[in-house]
């Protein structure tokens, strides 16, 4: 189906009202595996970081991670979960050649965290509760790489590859009630919850969440249902969605897509969906299996888990500030209205002042140079504003130089495109292209001279107590020096001049 074939958003949604559910895995940092003592470490060559554990060789014990069960309960505990006193895990069972074992160690009706919430923020500043099914820890699977083809993927390639050096690296899959009631605001509202949860994670300091290395993955589930009927349609899952963007088109484009079949009088398929980043559309996979096709059992070679009050209670106490209540502090301590606190969120720019403000600038020259000049660049080359090629330290140094009047704002622009463009540190760059500040009064005395010559009418009306008419003769100097002056002085050494 071709995106031209689909019906308008606008005419998706007069008809019907999506219901999503969105399943978040989140690989942990623990240093080993969840069942094992392998390394987790990345880039090591294929099938280095296994043992007979995590290759399911007969014989081999699992043993749990520590870690990996201490982050379970404190991602429960920040998304408001229940922490379950007793659980255990199940067998999941499926074959597929990335799983050694034919089954993976998850949880099942038994998870340790359930029942919670998380309020994301849209880009209006509306507050939107998404409520919280459970997150249960389960392993990673090994990595196929399907070689030849067109698609990347196992249909038409001629072999593949398998590396289980991810086989069996904690994970924590975080799953939500269905959401409803987001009408229009539906794919908004999934990508804002992956956004946020993305920084709780990182806040709680139990995993990277880079969705770009895979650290954390979305599946998208969707259906629609007729507007006034209670019962649900049949839904779709987009798996393995890898951006914040791509999680909001995914959404957008299965609704239109169910709406295009539904209007056309056909059938929904219950299935998995690959999505393509090229041209936002998503693809067919294979019919989704039912919890009863997976055979779930008790795993029998793990002790159930019994978190103690106690430890649970130690564990919530030593949350850190969590990312609404920071932002609401920090919002205060920036005097910013909700509107401009507001556009900071929206650009992404609340780690980059932070950093910046931390390497010495302050607060409102840092979040002037990343919402203004940055922000602009990092709107036309389509990328994220944390992922430009410029530290926090180095936008902190150019603040320093425009403080110390070193640069005026038209240089420190020239200064921060240089070093985004690969030129070296702000120091650097002023240097090689000769961008200081002009501040000598012999160095300037014949450009002002000149401006004085070549307007004696705007002179004259100086001579005659008019000085805001010095603003022409500045304008024409900064123009004569290339924007290196240093305009206060230049207004000075005007009206010496003119005895104004």
């Amino acid at each position: 189906m071709s995106v031209i074939s689909l019906v308008s958003y606008e005419d998706a949604l007069a008809s019907y009202d999506p219901v999503m559910g969105l399943e978040v895995h989140v690989e942990l940092g623990t240093r080993t595996k969840m069942f094992c003592g392998c390394s987790t470490e990345l880039g090591a060559e294929p099938n280095t970081q296994t043992c007979p554990t995590c290759l399911g060789l007969p014989g081999s014990l699992p043993v749990v991670n520590r870690i990996g069960v201490e982050s379970a309960i404190r991602i429960g505990l920040a998304l408001n979960c229940e922490i379950a006193e007793w659980c255990r895990f199940a067998r999941k069972n499926y074959f597929y050649p990335d799983m050694p074992k034919n089954f993976q160690t998850s949880q099942y009706d038994e998870p340790i965290a359930f029942n919670g919430y998380l309020d994301v923020q849209l880009e209006d500043g509306e507050v939107f509760r998404v409520e919280i099914e459970r997150a249960h820890m389960e392993e990673d699977t090994g990595k196929s790489t399907h070689v030849g083809g067109a698609t990347g993927r196992i249909h038409g390639a001629e072999y593949s590859l398998l590396d289980y050096n991810r086989a069996g690296i904690p994970l924590i899959e975080i799953v939500t009630k269905p959401i409803v009631g987001a009408g229009a605001r539906a794919p908004e509202v999934a990508k804002a919850y992956v956004t946020e949860l993305r920084e709780l994670i990182r806040t709680l300091g139990v995993s990277e969440a880079r969705m770009d290395k895979g650290q954390m993955r979305c599946d998208v589930n969707l259906s629609l249902r007729p507007i006034g009927r209670e019962k649900f349609g049949t839904r779709s899952e987009t798996k393995n969605v890898n951006s914040l963007r791509s999680v909001e088109r995914a959404a957008r484009f299965e609704i239109q897509r169910h709406a295009t079949v539904l209007a056309d009088g056909g059938t929904i398929v219950q299935e998995t969906r690959h999505f393509h980043e090229d041209n936002g559309t998503t693809t067919s996979g294979r019919i989704k299996e039912e919890a009863e096709d997976y055979r779930y059992f008790p795993e029998p070679d793990l002790v159930p888990i019994a978190p103690s009050r106690e430890w649970v209670e130690e564990l919530r106490a030593a949350l850190p500030e969590l990312p609404r209540v920071r932002r609401a502090r920090l919002q205060a301590e920036w005097g910013l209205s909700d509107k401009d606190m507001q556009a900071v969120l929206n650009a992404g720019a609340v780690e980059p002042i932070l950093e910046t403000v931390a390497a010495g600038a302050p607060a409102d020259q840092a979040r002037k140079w990343w919402l203004g000049e940055l922000a602009r660049r990092a709107n036309e080359t389509g990328t994220e504003l944390a992922d430009q090629p410029i530290t926090p330290a180095q936008v902190a140094r150019v603040c320093a130089l425009v403080a110390e009047g070193k640069l005026n704002d038209k240089l420190a622009r020239q200064v921060i495109e240089g070093v985004l463009a690969g030129e070296g540190e702000p120091d650097e760059v002023v240097e090689k292209r000769g961008l200081a500040v002009v501040s000598d009064d012999s160095a300037l005395g014949a450009a002002v001279d000149q401006a004085i010559a070549d307007n004696p009418d705007v002179a004259a009306k100086i001579r005659d107590g008019k000085v805001q008419a010095v603003g022409a003769l500045v304008g024409a100097v900064m123009k004569a020096t290339r924007g290196q002056a240093d305009a206060a002085r230049v207004k000075d050494l005007i009206l010496e001049r003119l005895g104004a």
